[in-house]
């Protein structure tokens, strides 16, 4: 069922989620969707949707969720899906306490995986990595010591991750509904399934699944803790003609220490998997 901007679609998400969970058939859940905040009826319709998720942060089952940004920079999508906001919005699940938002950046590589330039914010001009603050969820505690940014609401994204159109991933898929074969896939919907598969090594060496992640993800970014890249270049800003008229929608800029366009930064995969579990296992 496809997801259609707050309108349709999530109920039927939720019970897959909750069927996942329940099964115990993964301990990361990966969501390349978002629909922005504005687009749901009221909070309280949004929050009627989280059940998977408190669901997946209990200590029975302790699942990560993670979500992406969405790929319009600080700007998102109506409800009609052809027109944007022009002004900044914030989308679900990302915006969610209980979920882990991961947005974009342009990250650039030689054919030996080598960084030929410092990784950006992803921003193609008119879509690039969602980021702001959330209108529906005030801010939890695990962002208190960013709270100079963030103020008294959510925001997103925590992390960032590889997004730019410029430079896809190939990926194979086939599930029904397109021809099975290769694919380039960019933005947040790529940025998000790349850092579960990060959790996911980071399960293996704890030997089980660690759930909720936020509260360590801001203490080890605090600690300035070596798996922690900050990202201080490039912003969400993004600019569309709509209704023949050309619209600005200003973002963040990324700038030394947390911020509303690429979060804590981005991660060394190698150090950041064995902190991670360290932080873990200490807390255990």
């Amino acid at each position: 069922v496809s997801e259609n901007e707050g309108t349709s679609g999530f109920p039927q998400i939720v019970t897959a989620e909750k069927y996942v969970i329940k099964h115990r058939l993964g301990g990361v859940i990966s969501q390349s969707l978002a629909a922005t905040e504005q687009t749901f009826p009221s909070g309280r319709a949004l929050r009627a949707l989280r059940g998977a998720y408190i669901e997946a942060a209990m200590p029975s089952h302790n699942i990560t969720v993670l979500g992406a940004s969405g790929d319009f920079g600080a700007s998102g999508q109506e409800s009609n899906e052809s027109l944007l906001y022009t002004h900044p919005v914030t989308s679900w699940p990302a915006s969610d306490p209980l979920v882990t938002a991961v947005g974009g950046l342009n990250v650039q590589l030689d054919s030996q995986g080598r960084r030929t330039a410092p990784d950006r914010v992803w921003n193609d001009g008119n879509t690039g990595g969602g980021g702001g603050k959330s209108i529906f969820f005030s801010r939890p505690s695990f962002q208190n010591g960013v709270a100079s940014v963030v103020g008294g609401r959510r925001g997103v994204p925590d992390i960032s991750m590889s997004a730019s159109c410029d430079n896809p991933v190939d990926t194979y898929q086939s599930f029904p509904g397109s021809p099975a074969g290769w694919y380039d896939v960019c933005g947040t919907s790529e940025a998000t399934p790349l850092f579960a598969g990060i959790i996911a090594l980071a399960d293996q060496v704890v030997g089980h699944p660690i759930g909720p992640i936020n509260g360590y993800l801001y203490r080890l970014a605090a600690q300035k803790a070596a798996g922690i890249v900050d990202v201080v270049r490039g912003n969400n800003t993004v600019s569309f003609f709509q209704g023949s008229k050309q619209h600005t929608v200003h973002g963040w800029a990324a700038v030394p220490g947390y911020d509303l366009s690429s979060g804590v930064g981005t991660i060394d995969g190698a150090l950041f998997v064995r902190e991670l579990a360290a932080l873990v296992r200490g807390h255990k």
